[in-house]
């Protein structure tokens, strides 16, 4: 059903075309260094090395002699590390290289896959796209994973509800399993009840499409145990508390937790890391129907605490709640929870950084780490044990929602009563879609913060 998308990279090409990355103190050199006529062209262009430009040459006779790419001014404060992934856009179809291998050739070359990206179920592409030669050092098998990863994710959150509910998603998490050899099971229905999810079934009753939840293993039992949880709300409606129609747009990327959850678990599977792997995806469409959860109903979780209802727009942490739960009763090394929980994250960070919250601070510090290098930004907000108050019940143990500031705190709050035998845990509330387009990021669905994670996952792990 996900379309295979595979990032244009090969290992060697015959005739591949230079590509000449130049900033405003090399310009001059590579300009003298052009032939004539490629020389005259980028003059009578009026070609400057500003960051992003380009400039295809032609070679006197009728073809390309190469391309020029601007990377800015050398002491710019700012410098995009995925610039290089606008390539992948404007180049004419063909094979390229790097004249001269990039300062950071893995990422350039990493930058080139991402940009490479085309979502065609709809729609085809006829344009075909170029490709670039991996410059000698790159791994590229690792660039190539990272790329498939990603890909995965943007296709499963590019992909509209009609065609992606909860069976459907599954349905891919199966066909990824069986590529990597991983155990599967799944939990559909009133099932639900009987193996003691009640949250999940409790967001998904209200929706012809059976909620589940779904879960691989992978990996030799004798190795840390990392578990990984994505939030799959395949649409969200807000359910009673109904969402206005220009916020339920972007609803088919409700599930992009589960898309990121499996983007990393593909890197994780395809390194061979050293790990017994846990995939858990609650996947359920929050709808409205006579029989949908209310407002103020309240119900048992699998720890126990009761949850009441403040807001059936508040459902990702619900189904997340039964899930960190089933991941916690194992006593995992590590836990990873994906979900595009809260408005209150874009208002505090905006759609390119997602909020993260732990109270392991060496694991912090070490993801900050990864998060600068792989240019997949990721920004710490604390578990403010203070505002665990807003989440007071007078009728249950809990509410699901805050008194309405701090909200992507909260959130993370009210998640953190489902986790405390895990060794470590990790919240993370991604926005899981690219606003605009921008090198390396196509606009529609993303995988923010999966890329930091497995390069902090490869150093522990690898």
């Amino acid at each position: 059903m996900i379309q295979a998308h595979h990032p244009a990279l090969v290992t060697a090409a015959a005739n591949a075309k230079p590509i000449w990355c130049v900033d405003d103190a090399t310009w001059k050199a590579v300009r003298e260094g052009l032939a004539a006529a490629a020389r005259a062209f980028a003059d009578a262009s009026g070609f400057a090395p500003d960051a992003g430009r380009h400039l295809v040459l032609p070679d006197g006779k009728g073809g390309i002699a190469g391309c020029l790419f601007g990377l800015g001014k050398r002491n710019a404060k700012f410098f995009d590390p995925l610039l290089a992934g606008k390539l992948a856009t404007v180049l004419p179809e063909g094979d390229w290289k790097f004249a001269e291998a990039p300062k950071d050739a893995r990422m350039a070359s990493l930058a080139f896959a991402l940009g490479s990206y085309r979502f065609t179920r709809y729609r085809e592409n006829k344009k075909k796209a170029p490709r670039l030669v991996v410059p000698a050092g790159v791994d590229a098998r690792e660039v190539l994973r990272i790329a498939e990863g990603v890909a995965l994710a943007r296709d499963l959150v590019n992909t509209p509800a009609n065609d992606l509910g909860p069976a459907e998603l599954e349905a891919a998490i199966r066909k990824l399993a069986k590529k990597h050899g991983a155990k599967v099971s799944s939990v559909i229905g009133k099932d639900l009840l009987k193996k003691n999810f009640p949250l999940v079934y409790a967001v998904g009753q209200g929706s012809e499409r059976e909620p589940r939840l779904v879960e691989f293993t992978w990996g030799k039992p004798s190795h840390p145990k990392v578990t990984l949880v994505g939030k799959g709300v395949c649409f969200d409606t807000g359910g009673l508390d109904i969402k206005p129609s220009s916020a339920m747009l972007l609803m088919k990327k409700d599930m992009g937790g589960a898309a990121a959850s499996l983007a990393l678990a593909h890197m994780i599977m395809d390194a061979k890391l050293k790990v017994r792997l846990r995939v858990i995806v609650p996947a359920v469409e929050n709808s409205i129907s006579g029989i949908a959860f209310r407002p103020s109903d309240i119900f048992k979780s699998r720890k126990g605490i009761t949850v009441e209802i403040g807001n059936t727009d508040a459902e990702g942490r619900l189904v997340l709640a039964d899930a960190l739960t089933l991941a916690d009763e194992e006593k995992p090394e590590l836990v990873i929870d994906f979900a595009t929980l809260t408005g209150a994250a874009r208002v505090a960070l905006g759609p390119e950084i997602p909020p993260a919250f732990t109270n392991d601070d060496a694991l912090w510090n070490a993801l900050a780490i990864h998060s600068m290098k792989e240019a997949d930004p990721l920004w710490r907000l604390p578990l403010w044990q203070p505002y665990m108050e807003m989440l007071n019940s007078r009728t249950a143990d809990t509410n699901n929602v805050g008194g309405g500031h701090a909200g992507a705190i909260t959130a993370a709050l009210f998640l953190s009563k489902f986790v405390e035998r895990a060794k470590s845990w990790l919240h993370l509330d991604i926005f899981a879609w690219n606003p605009k387009e921008k090198p390396g990021r196509p606009e529609g669905g993303e995988a923010h913060s999966v890329r930091a994670l497995y390069a902090l996952l490869t150093e522990r792990y690898g």
